[in-house]
């Protein structure tokens, strides 16, 4: 039973906590850019599903905002090799 409430805390502590989340969206930007720049067919902004979409969406917040991205996955990276 602790087991299970430990799991819980930690599987929600990325939503409550700012700098997981901050991290899973850039994780999450770059994935969807990196994906689209090798395989332009896996997702299209015409796409019907959900989930396509939003990875649609974030690999063009990735193509326009790279400057800004980089720099977020600069920050992230000395903040967990110096942390």
């Amino acid at each position: 039973n602790s087991f299970c409430t430990l799991l819980d805390r930690r599987a929600m502590s990325v939503l409550f906590d700012l700098h997981s989340t901050i991290f899973v969206v850039l994780l999450l930007v770059c994935t969807a850019t990196y994906v689209r720049y090798y395989r332009p067919s896996a997702y299209t902004r015409a796409s019907q599903e959900l989930h396509l979409k939003f990875m649609y969406k974030c690999s063009v917040i990735g193509d326009r905002l790279s400057p800004a991205v980089a720099a977020g996955c600069v920050l992230m990276a000395l903040k967990v090799l110096l942390s």
